[in-house]
């Protein structure tokens, strides 16, 4: 079972701070570059793996998406989705997508944000998602970039001179890196760029775009914070079609 820590009441209150659960996807500093990696909405139906508030849910309708399943093992992220969504077209569902099984060529398009790093049979998962997917259809999804979950306990290194710096530990090393990221022991899988792309070819997807994201000069000038994200790439987006 996939480890459930946005039920943990620290880590829900931490998360909920954060830019991208107070602003939507304009608060998520990626989402430009992800909205390049998605094809047009109308009439597609569409299903958001790890969906939290339900942000992504909401504007694929509005971009004419005709319905959207959001699903997430976070009751508390359902019901803060449920209580920000007023469509009928929208339906979420608790589920774990470790254990996840899906109807055949229901969708036409799955989306995934900053979920799928929590899942340890990912070759199951891709299997289901791929069967899921009329012909055609796209899947498109952003991870914690493997330089990042490879530390076993993810942070900056700062030298005596105050140059910071990132430690890669063990990367070929594949499987559970514990961190204490806004609670205590979250689990997270790290793999390869290699294991990602791999079994998704392995299962039959054709890969369309993949891109190591970093921030924009704009978007530093804009959050000057952003700046250290460009010393190594913190994700991961991938965009394949079935």
């Amino acid at each position: 079972m996939t480890q459930n820590i946005y039920d943990n009441q620290d880590f829900f209150d931490g998360y909920a701070q954060l830019g991208r659960s107070v602003y939507g996807l304009e608060g998520a500093p990626e989402w430009p570059a992800l909205l390049k990696m998605l094809p047009e909405m109308e009439g597609r139906r569409v299903i958001d793996l790890g969906c939290g508030y339900g942000w992504f849910c909401r504007s694929a309708r509005e971009q004419g998406a005709s319905k959207v399943l959001g699903l997430d093992v976070s009751q508390k992220m359902l019901a803060k989705a449920e209580e920000l969504t007023t469509d009928n077209a929208i339906i979420y569902r608790q589920e774990d997508m470790e254990q996840l099984a899906l109807p055949k060529a229901e969708f036409d398009l799955a989306y995934s944000s900053l979920a799928l790093h929590y899942i340890k049979h990912l070759a199951a998962l891709f299997e289901q998602i791929y069967g899921s997917l009329s012909a055609g259809g796209y899947f498109v999804f952003s991870v914690e970039h493997p330089i990042y979950t490879s530390p076993r306990q993810p942070g900056w290194l700062i030298d005596s001179e105050g140059k910071k710096s990132w430690p890669v530990n063990n990367y070929q090393l594949e499987g559970d890196r514990v961190t204490n990221w806004l609670a205590d022991g979250v689990i997270k899988q790290h793999r390869t760029i290699g294991t990602y792309l791999n079994l998704l070819i392995q299962q039959g997807f054709t890969i369309k775009h993949v891109e190591e994201w970093g921030p924009s000069e704009k978007q530093v000038a804009d959050n000057p914070e952003l700046e250290e994200e460009k010393e190594r790439p913190m994700l991961l987006l991938v965009s394949v079609q079935k």
